[in-house]
């Protein structure tokens, strides 16, 4: 691994350990969003829905469009999907128990 790698995968990584980022980001694969949409599809406050896009909008997980005085957010597909697909592969190949490898459960 290429020397400094180990800090930006632990600050990739970092990024989408958050439950409502992952959520944002699975709502965000079917169409952009406004905030208040993503809010709604995931019964969240829309000031949370708006802290959390900043980590994703800095990273340059999803992009955002202004609509007039709508914000449209967009995934980065490029990236996105390919980590998605890697995860899903994984679960269904790897994970016979439905993940609970993942959580220490036995």
């Amino acid at each position: 691994m290429k020397k400094g790698l180990t800090t930006i995968c632990h600050r990739f990584f970092s990024n989408l350990a958050n439950p409502t980022r992952l959520a944002t980001l699975e709502q965000l694969m079917t169409k952009p969003m406004s905030v208040g949409e993503i809010a709604a599809a995931l019964g969240q406050e829309q000031s949370m829905i708006s802290h959390n896009l900043q980590p994703l909008l800095a990273c340059n997980f999803i992009s955002i469009e202004n609509q007039g005085k709508k914000h449209v957010y967009s995934i980065n597909h490029e990236t996105i999907d390919p980590i998605f697909k890697a995860i899903e592969n994984h679960a269904e190949k790897f994970c016979p128990r439905g993940g609970k490898c993942l959580t220490g459960e036995k």
